[in-house]
């Protein structure tokens, strides 16, 4: 059983979980028991808001702990609990998370418990973010996001849906199950050995745009989030990484240089200016396999009912890295199918002599373009292994292992 399966054993890890003030405070109550199913020993602390959603009484009566709401409260065993809670820590979880929270740990706010116990962490930070469509996607919340992303701290994005005020959007707290599996990988990885710290990664991600005029193009679904996925767990286990990234629905994580490419030219321009300094090479981006053979200099007036277009091959970046490989580079593909996935990323894996493949159906729900999970089946010439549907940042890892195991 791998390190970063969520169901193997670990020792004895203590988490702080944080719950914040809103409806999916309720949610935090499976977080704090999936963690505990899994050998966690947690700690809870509250925001005075959170308290009018639940009760201290039900985290204290599951924890076995007291919770913590205010330094100064004179039922606290502790006169500097921030210090002692946060650094006493394996890992610290903010679930749900409020535009509120989020905005006083971006901006160094320290005027209660929680947001003193953040600043006072040595240990990784995980957020589930919770709030409204609007509040989510505010400029000032995306920056504050950013600027925490900067700083190291890890997130399970909220997953789009039906809110507790009738909006529909994402925003809402993604499933506790979920949350669970994202702490435990980060409780994995923090013991791991940097096994690939002397590899250097060149990762494609997002989407590639061909331009019909100068206002229309053709692109796809994809968000870019299981790329960066791959690029965060390749950093966090030592290799120097790159990303080649076309259109992307998610800001870059900390710790990466990212070459920007639009195109499927453009990124076949800059893969091959990289490439030669990469040792392991990773196609997670969906470039268009088509284009306009000719591209309209003006606007396309709506004069006519209809009108064809002509479409053209794009260069098969893949393919020609493959092929131009030396000094023993690595190259791994991705295959995202709608049916016979596992015989079409066969296929695709003999034809392009890849090292190996990672195939998705991307027409399940829970898994493909702009999800926060995956269920992926890995593919070498040796062995064809189909894992269950799992958080991408877990599911990152399970790809690094195999490229561990190939260059052993």
């Amino acid at each position: 059983m791998s390190s970063s399966d969520p169901q193997a054993p670990l020792s004895v890890k203590s988490v702080a979980l944080g719950v914040c003030g809103g409806i999916a405070a309720y949610k935090a109550v499976e977080v704090l028991r999936g963690l505990q199913r899994a050998g966690c020993s947690v700690r809870v602390a509250m925001t005075k808001r959170a308290c009018e959603f639940v009760q201290p009484l039900t985290f204290r009566a599951l924890s076995g702990s007291h919770v913590i709401v205010d330094d100064y409260a004179p039922d606290n065993p502790d006169p500097i609990a921030h210090i002692t809670f946060s650094q006493t820590v394996d890992l610290l979880v903010v679930a749900p998370a409020t535009a509120n929270i989020i905005a006083k740990f971006a901006n160094g706010v320290a005027d209660d418990f929680l947001s003193s116990t953040y600043l006072a962490c040595t240990a990784p930070v995980l957020i589930a973010p919770a709030m409204n469509t609007t509040m989510w996607e505010h400029p000032a919340t995306q920056r504050n996001l950013r600027q925490l992303r900067a700083d190291g701290v890890y997130f399970v994005e909220p997953d789009a849906g039906e809110m507790a005020c009738g909006t529909i959007g994402p925003g809402r707290l993604s499933e506790p199950e979920r949350i669970v599996s994202a702490a435990l990988e980060i409780l994995a990885s923090a013991g791991r050995p940097k096994d690939l710290a002397s590899e250097r990664f060149l990762i494609t991600v997002g989407a590639t745009r061909e331009e019909i005029d100068p206002v229309r193009f053709i692109s796809n679904r994809s968000s870019g989030k299981m790329g960066f996925a791959l690029a965060e767990a390749a950093v966090r286990r030592g290799a120097t990484v790159t990303v080649v990234a076309g259109v992307t629905t998610v800001d870059p994580p900390a710790g990466l240089r990212v070459v920007k490419a639009l195109s499927a030219d453009e990124m076949l321009k800059a893969v091959a200016s990289e490439a030669g300094k990469a040792s392991v090479f990773i196609g997670a981006a969906a470039i268009a396999d088509y284009r306009p053979a000719q591209r309209a200099e003006q606007k396309i007036k709506k004069s006519n009912e209809s009108i064809t277009l002509t479409l053209e091959r794009t260069p098969d970046v893949l393919s020609q890295v493959a092929a131009s490989r030396a000094n023993g580079m690595l190259v791994v593909g991705f295959a995202a199918e709608t049916e016979n996935v596992l015989e079409n990323a066969k296929a695709k894996l003999r034809s392009k002599k890849l090292d190996a493949i990672v195939a998705n159906d991307v027409s399940r729900e829970d898994s493909g373009f702009d999800t926060t999970t995956n269920q992926i089946a890995i593919i070498t010439a040796d062995n064809a292994v189909e894992l269950p549907v799992m958080a991408k940042s877990e599911a990152a890892d399970r790809i690094l292992d195999v490229i561990v195991a190939l260059r052993q």
